[in-house]
């Protein structure tokens, strides 16, 4: 038995730990997005297993420690070979609005990366089937292995990349298929030795640790900037927040100032850009001492603030390579703090190019950390002149509608309060955005600041408000008072001196809003008058995107898809604008599609040919049961993976904690369920609906009791946030981990037959979750996920109290 449950358990933490490291590497060539993805097809994996299981039982069961063995050496073959095919397939995400070849390369990326899950998920089902009455230990062993490896994989990332780092994960379910191996000899058992031996040697040797590369996507920046002729990357540093690579460009210079005047006589100096995972490029500057060389950095539409305050104590928020803090420093900031979440690249400006930054982060009027923007807020109670949120995504990435499934708790209405009660009484809010047309994030920004004005009392939200736009960037002014004359005054002078426009001050006449770089009409000064006015809400409404103030229970500020523009905008993609159309909603519509017709052909139609040894009725209760629990199990656990990604600072983190959490504590809900069933009993009816009653009761306290503790204990170190994660989710997932084992229970001896049904059904249900909450919450929020997910659980614990009749035996 130990045996068994060593295998399970280190088959389950490689599966997760791969899962993991396939986020990691599609923010790489893709984008972080995709993550909800890799879920689903994981999911479809161990639901592929149950049917294969019903429909191989008998010769499975028979040869079930081979089976298990082969099962495991395969997921650690696949692991290695299905990501190396996958960097064959030719998908971009970018080009599906006009290329629909593009939706059958993502499910052949959807079907390459299952088979590693589907051999994993292979060797746990067959456990659960050949030894019934060891469920809920297998169940334990299956989700503490889970909760290690989505824990360990993290720990890889810090030393290794990527790529690299599956390697490592493959020898667990080579160990996995070691330990599983027949003790007695035979001609297939040496076969099996043989291709074990094989496949380690082949691991340690030879395989080349550079021979899974990454295809970074086409369209992202750094495969843009590697186009140009002599560009090079000169270093890169890989970690769990990032592949940062530092790319010199010196036969054409990169030039990059957002926002910067066209009139302007003063051209940035040398600079090396920085990408983050292939995008989010950031710059170093080479700063020499000779202040003529920075004057560049009075033109930009981000340096307005600094004309507005003499000497200003300043907080820049997301300070990448230092691009704002060198512009904070050259227009006269008498301190300069900046907050960078990514270690190495503060690492990267202090260390290797001190010297060609100017040895910026060491400037005697700076100092740097690193964190999360709303977590140092909320740790530091010391007020500033000036709070500046930096602009660190890509105009390609913000233009193309590939963040619209990224969740940004820097954009939402409660940011947007932090930030403000930060500053000193006449202080302001600077926030820089790309100016797409028609505009969708500069108007859903101006409203995101006006909506949390008024939640702040502030009657005339106008009255402490400015924006002034060129041709590509808009810079929004928050004021903590009203701006007066001659502040209003000063933003004219600074807009006519660089011809940049006015978008909105108090009192701005219309015939002011359009005079330099020209649009067919004034879009932004228009939106800023209507969301100000009484029609605001008829004004988003009938607005072709949807722009209405993200908060962070539905924090996709960057989501501007709406259903009633979509005719429209598919008409104008036939005539070039392509650009208009989000295609990040419409990509995870055809996922949750693609998810739907690969779970009925491979899990449930598959499943009809397989023999049926259960009593009546089973099949209906049963199957109903175990499906609503994969539904709202996933419901529930995505959910919290989005909503901690507010206080663990990074979706990778969250993924990893919620996940370990979630699975390590299930796994001893799970191992508990017996005790739990025999204390309560007669039968298990009675634990599985306890359980549910303490999944409901959580659940429903945590919505109100959750946005209290992250406001209140955000500014807490990493460590403490992760301790403090893991007991918020502990009891939670403890119950949540008892009502698939007493199902499985209750089936063992009465309708054995239906425990690969319930495996696969439940998988299928897991599949279709993962798209779908994603959806729903982009739509509907995080709590409308998480009612329903209680609801899931009420019928299944009502369909669950129904008697089972005992099967028939032959």
């Amino acid at each position: 038995m130990t045996r068994l449950l060593t295998c399970v358990f280190l088959v389950s933490a490689s599966a997760i730990g791969y899962e993991i490291l396939l986020m990691r590497i599609l923010s790489i060539v893709q984008w972080h997005h995709f993550a909800w993805m890799i879920i689903s097809l994981a999911l479809l994996g161990y639901g592929i297993s149950g049917t294969v299981i019903a429909l191989g039982r008998k010769r499975l069961e028979t040869r079930f420690e081979k089976a298990v063995a082969l099962a495991a050496l395969l997921q650690s073959v696949s692991m290695i070979l299905c990501l190396a095919l996958a960097q064959r397939v030719p998908f971009n995400a970018l080009e599906v609005l006009w290329d629909p070849f593009q939706f059958l390369y993502l499910a052949e990326l959807y079907l390459l990366f299952m088979p590693p899950f589907c051999f994993a998920a292979l060797c746990i089902g067959l456990s659960f089937t050949a030894r019934p009455r060891l469920a809920g230990r297998i169940y334990f062993a299956d989700l503490l292995g889970a909760g290690l490896g989505a824990a360990v994989v993290i720990g890889m990332l810090f030393l290794l990349q990527p790529q690299r780092a599956v390697l490592g994960l493959a020898v667990m379910p080579l160990a996995a298929s070691i330990l599983s191996r027949p003790p007695q000899p035979g001609r297939r058992s040496r076969a099996l030795v043989l291709a074990q031996s094989a496949w380690l040697l082949a691991l340690l040797y030879a395989l080349p640790q550079d021979r899974i590369g990454l295809r970074i996507s086409e369209f992202k920046g750094l495969s843009q900037a590697l186009e140009v002729v002599d560009a090079r990357v000169v270093t890169e540093r890989s970690g769990p927040l990032g592949l940062l690579t530092v790319v010199d460009s010196p036969r054409v210079p990169f030039r990059h100032a957002p926002g910067l005047s066209l009139q302007t006589r003063r051209m940035p100096p040398d600079q090396l850009a920085v990408f983050t995972d292939g995008d989010g490029m950031s710059m170093i500057n080479r700063v020499s001492g000779d202040p003529a060389e920075l004057a560049f950095l009075e033109d930009v539409t981000a340096a307005l603030p600094y004309r507005l305050l003499e000497r200003p104590r300043v907080l820049v928020l997301g300070a990448g390579a230092g691009s704002d803090v060198l512009l904070a420093l050259h227009n006269g900031a008498a301190r300069v703090e900046a907050v960078e979440l990514n270690a190495q690249m503060i690492d990267l400006v202090q260390g290797e190019f001190a010297a060609y930054s100017g040895n910026l982060y060491e400037h005697e009027r700076v100092s740097v950390a690193a964190g999360e923007a709303r977590g140092y807020v909320l740790r530091h109670d010391a007020r500033f002149d000036l709070v500046q949120l930096s602009l660190l995504d890509s105009f390609a990435a913000s233009g193309a509608g590939v963040q619209a499934l990224g969740e940004s708790y820097l954009y939402t209405v409660e940011a947007m309060v932090q930030f403000m009660r930060r500053l000193e009484p006449g202080g302001l809010l600077a926030i820089t955005r790309w100016l797409k047309l028609p505009p969708r994030d500069s108007l859903k920004l101006a409203g995101t600041l006006i909506e949390a004005m008024r939640r702040m009392g502030v009657a005339d939200p106008g009255a402490r408000l400015m924006a002034v736009r060129n041709w590509n960037t808009v810079t929004y002014l928050a004021k903590n008072g009203e701006f007066d004359r001659r502040e209003v005054a000063t933003l004219r002078a600074f807009a006519r001196e660089r011809s940049f426009d006015t978008a909105w001050y108090p009192a701005m006449p219309a015939a002011e809003a359009n005079r330099y770089n020209r649009l067919d009409r004034p879009w932004l000064h228009e939106g800023i008058v209507a969301l100000l006015g009484p029609g605001a809400e008829d004004y988003r409404k009938e607005y072709k995107f949807h722009i209405s103030p993200a908060t962070d229970d539905r924090p996709y500020f960057f989501d501007f898809f709406t259903w009633r523009a979509l005719p429209e905008l598919l008409e104008l993609r036939r005539r070039g604008g392509a650009g208009l159309l989000e295609w990040g909603y419409l990509v995870l519509l055809a996922t949750l599609a693609q998810a739907a017709a690969a779970g009925f052909l491979l899990i449930l139609l598959p499943l009809l040919f397989a023999r049926r040894n259960w009593p009546e009725r089973t099949g209906g209760r049963m199957g109903s049961y175990f499906f609503l629990l994969g539904l709202a199990f996933l419901f529930v656990e995505m959910a919290f993976i989005q909503k901690f990604i507010l206080f663990l600072s990074h979706p990778l983190y969250s993924v990893a904690v919620v996940l370990a959490g979630f699975l390590c504590f299930a796994g001893l809900g799970s191992a508990s369920s017996g005790r739990v069933a025999r204390a309560l009993g007669p039968g298990v009816e009675r634990a599985a609906v306890a359980a549910v009653t303490g999944i409901i009761a959580i659940v429903a306290l945590y919505l109100w009791l959750l946005p209290l503790l992250f406001d209140h204990l955000g500014g807490l170190g990493d460590a403490a946030r992760v301790m403090i994660s893991l007991a918020l989710i502990a009891p939670l997932a403890f119950c949540m981990g008892m009502p698939f084992p007493l199902g499985l229970q209750q089936l063992a001896g009465r309708a054995e037959g239906f425990i690969p049904w319930a495996w696969g059904l439940n998988g299928f249900a897991s599949v279709l979750s993962a798209a779908l909450a994603t959806l729903l919450a982009i739509g509907l929020g995080f709590t409308v996920v998480l009612l329903l997910a209680l609801l899931f659980y009420a019928l299944a614990a009502i369909v669950f109290a129904l008697p089972l009749r005992q099967a028939n035996r032959p």
